[in-house]
């Protein structure tokens, strides 16, 4: 499976769920709008943030959201490759793991 058709898959299983029990998906939404637009880091910082827990919290949809939320950010590979390099200091092999999927994910989604 490419990291496009996992993009695909994630948002329309995301599209049932909401269907399925709206109130919490629109208010899991609100929180993530909060948090997203409020305090005093910048969107792209908190977005390199969630990377790295996507990562070593070993979320391929969640890994999929993320880098493409931050290419629209104008993340560069460098940056993406800082986040990534940050949480296998932090999260050890697995993380190492799921960095290469995250740095694969950028590759492809950079690419069409």
């Amino acid at each position: 499976m490419t990291w496009t058709d996992k993009l695909n898959g994630t948002r329309d299983q995301l599209r049932s769920l909401n269907k399925c029990i709206p109130d919490t998906t629109r208010a899991f939404g609100g929180l993530g709008k909060s948090v997203k637009e409020g305090g005093v880091l910048e969107f792209k910082t908190k977005e390199f943030i969630a990377l790295g827990i996507a990562v070593a919290m070993r979320c391929d949809s969640c890994i999929v959201l993320h880098v493409e939320t931050l290419i629209k950010a104008g993340a560069t590979r460098e940056e993406v490759g800082d986040v990534l390099a940050m949480t296998i200091q932090m999260g050890g092999g697995p993380s190492m793991m799921y960095a290469a999927k995250a740095l694969e994910c950028y590759d492809e989604l950079t690419a069409e």
